[in-house]
């Protein structure tokens, strides 16, 4: 839980501290999906939280479900080449689901292309910058409430989207 420490205002002659609780193990891992309406009209994003967990493939899955259930028509998953994404319950669920949901690997390291890269370096960058909780319930609270955030801005959504330069995206 150690934070990304930016440049701040402080007044002149007293050194900001930020506390930090050293050697905890404690994590939140999040998942997210932007979603780009067919005729370009909608930018939404999607996310999940799990508290001192691994998105494993099973964690993944249902995270694809819950996506599967908020999108109407057919969804193309563009994402990295995280190996539980290609794990054997993701996969079989693709295999099944090949008609609604295709998948499409990016290139092996190419963060660049990933849109959903941009979401979580403009969430530590800002929202999260400088924040050094003492516990996960803290870091839980703040974590979906940063995404929250950027979720509800679809300007900022869709120059995630524009930035990376994939055809798929213009």
């Amino acid at each position: 839980m150690a934070p990304l420490v930016r440049r701040t205002w402080a007044q002149r002659g007293v050194t900001p501290v930020l506390p930090q609780r050293g050697r905890s193990r404690r994590k939140v891992s999040v998942i997210a999906a932007l979603s780009l309406s067919p005729r370009r009209r909608r930018v939404r994003t999607y996310f999940g939280v799990l508290v001192d967990a691994n998105y494993t493939g099973a964690a993944i899955l249902h995270f694809l479900k819950q996506l599967r259930r908020h999108q109407r028509g057919p969804i193309e998953l563009i994402w990295d080449r995280l190996p539980a994404h290609r794990s054997g319950p993701v996969a079989r669920w693709l295999a099944r689901n090949h008609r609604r949901v295709h998948a499409h690997l990016l290139p092996g390291y190419a963060p660049e292309l990933n849109p959903v890269e941009l979401i979580w370096a403009h969430a530590k960058m800002n929202s999260l910058a400088n924040f050094a909780p003492t516990e996960v319930k803290a870091l839980l609270h703040q974590t979906p409430a940063a995404l929250l955030t950027i979720a509800a801005n679809p300007p900022l959504l869709r120059a995630f989207l524009n930035y990376c330069p994939l055809a798929l995206y213009l």
